[in-house]
């Protein structure tokens, strides 16, 4: 029989995932919680900038190189 092992699994949670998470749960009118919906809109759009920007970058590298040609000059 194989033996069982007792593995302890470490959880990991983003501290800003989780404020946002924990901010829906709030109730406010005040102008705080304004700013805080328009920060995460941001916040989202400063992590598309950034998986956008990868992207290219990994598409760069997978095209290949363009060939390079030589040109003529005449010399007089």
């Amino acid at each position: 029989m194989a033996k069982e092992r007792n593995v302890e699994r470490e959880s990991f949670t983003c501290p800003v995932g989780k404020f946002f998470k924990d901010f829906d749960k709030w109730k406010g009118g005040s102008g705080f919680f304004e700013h805080m919906n328009l920060s995460r809109i941001e916040f989202l759009k400063a992590i598309r900038s950034l998986v956008d920007e990868r992207i290219e970058k990994l598409e760069k590298c997978a095209q290949p190189p363009e060939e390079k040609k030589a040109t003529k000059i005449k010399i007089e």
